[in-house]
């Protein structure tokens, strides 16, 4: 029996979502779906420029998971480019790597990933209190995991 599937933690969920060739109508055409995790190995390692190792620890995985990840997403977008096929990024089993933070003044805010990861002062975006952010754990509701579930922060 193999092993349930960790998440994979994602940190931007792309607004535009499905792509398609140019002049060609949509009944006629075959869709292919990039899942979030596979359209994030492609912005980290290929966008980002990421080395595989760090990429696979922002993600949450080990790094032959990372290759596996990125190789289909490459092979995905490589046949629809080539074979004229749609493109739509959606689903997976992935999480939105977000955090909660709280001001001296107690408000609230969501942070991504990458912001909430360095040890900088920020300014509150509601009051602009100087002072270090305070992560709060997530709620019971709020944890973002799950098939093609997601929390956007």
């Amino acid at each position: 029996m193999p092993r349930p599937q960790k998440c994979r933690r994602v940190a931007y969920v792309p607004g535009v979502t499905f792509f398609k060739p140019a002049g060609t109508p949509m009944r006629s055409l075959e869709e292919i779906q990039l899942s979030l995790e596979e359209a994030e190995a492609l912005r980290l390692k290929d966008l980002e420029r990421m080395e595989q190792e760090p990429a696979s620890e922002r993600m949450n995985v080990s790094r032959p998971t990372f290759q596996r990840v990125l190789s289909s997403a490459r092979r995905k977008v490589a046949d629809a480019l080539l074979n004229g096929r749609a493109v739509r990024i959606a689903g997976g089993n992935y999480e939105v790597a977000s955090h909660r933070f709280r001001c001296r003044r107690g408000h609230e805010w969501d942070a991504p990933f990458e912001l909430a990861t360095d040890d900088t002062t920020a300014l509150c975006p509601i009051c602009n209190t100087p002072g270090t952010r305070s992560p709060i754990p997530p709620g019971p509701d709020e944890s973002g995991k799950g098939q093609g579930r997601h929390h956007i922060g």
